[in-house]
């Protein structure tokens, strides 16, 4: 069943399981309030069982653009279009947001951007790869992110 994110009270329903279940749940409605605040979109999360679409559409684009197989299990997912541009997001227990932002235009930005909620480890499997840069949120605390551009047509 769809959960409209709220980002006034940040809740952690659908995210319980995470060792760092309150800073994910505060990363989620940072993303929350980015979407009403910019394009006054509600943004909605999903149990991952019910839009394997969306799940599978990033798992896709990670393994053809970089090999990469993240191993923490996902919790939520969501996937939509605003302003000409195709989003989705997967919420992993280990406190990791992936986005997949891409523009339908043939000539717009397209990339992957990764999101460490504040207290968790860089994954092994990002580790190596990426750099990641700090950025305070009053909601999330202290959010680590890294992305790559997108090559490939998905």
């Amino acid at each position: 069943m769809p959960y409209t994110v709220d980002f006034v009270n940040v809740s952690t329903v659908g995210l319980e399981s995470s060792p760092v279940a309150p800073a994910l749940a505060g990363l989620r409605a940072n993303e929350a309030r980015y979407f009403k605040n910019k394009y006054d979109h509600a943004f909605t999360v999903s149990p991952v069982g019910e839009v394997p679409d969306a799940l599978a559409w990033v798992t896709r684009i990670l393994k053809d653009e970089r090999d990469l197989v993240i191993e923490s299990p996902a919790l939520e997912a969501t996937e939509f279009e605003v302003d000409g541009i195709r989003m989705a997001y997967v919420f992993y227990e280990s406190g990791l947001s992936i986005n997949v932002m891409y523009t339908i235009e043939d000539a717009g930005k397209r990339a992957v951007g990764f999101k460490l909620s504040d207290g968790m480890e860089i994954p092994e499997e990002l580790a190596p790869r990426f750099k990641f840069a700090r950025q305070k949120s009053k909601l999330a605390g202290t959010i680590r992110g890294s992305f790559f551009v997108i090559k490939g047509e998905y």
